[in-house]
């Protein structure tokens, strides 16, 4: 049997029933049987400022970079706000970054899936989520890259995965396991 590989979810979205959060569970649903996919909260985190992170950090930092320094794994599910990432998001990558030198992102396998209601798919979040992970050292899954664009529709009126879009998702959580067996094997 092989290992099970803690992954870290962090989602872009704060509100509860969004998109981004539903694509979330649906992962964890369809992912195999060596990935756990637990969601880490980022809503609660102060906003990222060197003169109240000293010793000690505020309670929420340290939680945070806790949870994400522990996961084997990072996957991000991300709207698409202003063709970036979330302010909530973004702060969440500064705050697990720090102090300088102990990035709690570091080396962690990683992908990247923008969801969106529009038509683009959050191609730009995504993106741009990209060029932060290559700085602090998340070896990204390049292939396939995953932009659910309509997501209003990748779920019906009961909360359940469409039948078209579960696909979509299998292949991109199969090939995101396969990333992982292979950086973690390295």
């Amino acid at each position: 049997m092989s290992k099970v590989y803690n992954v870290a979810v962090l989602v872009g979205s704060l509100r509860k029933d969004s998109l981004n959060r539903k694509v979330a569970r649906a992962l964890a649903e369809l992912a195999p049987a060596n990935l756990k996919l637990n969601i880490v909260e980022i809503g609660d985190l102060p906003l990222y400022n060197e003169d109240i992170d000293i010793t000690p950090p505020p309670a929420a930092y340290s939680a945070f970079r806790d949870q994400v320094q522990q996961a084997d794994a990072v996957l991000f599910v991300t709207p698409e706000y202003n063709r970036s990432v979330p302010a909530a998001l973004k702060n969440a990558l500064d705050v697990g970054s720090r102090p300088y030198g102990k990035s709690a992102w570091s080396g962690k396998p990683g992908a990247v899936i923008s969801v969106s209601p529009g038509a683009i798919g959050g191609f730009g979040a995504n993106h741009h989520l990209r060029q932060s992970l290559v700085f602090l050292n998340v070896p990204c899954l390049q292939q396939p890259e995953a932009y659910l664009g309509g997501a209003g529709s990748a779920f019906d009126e009961s909360g359940a995965l469409s039948e078209k879009t579960r696909p979509f998702l299998q292949a991109f959580i199969d090939a995101y396991s396969q990333w992982v067996e292979l950086l973690k094997k390295a």
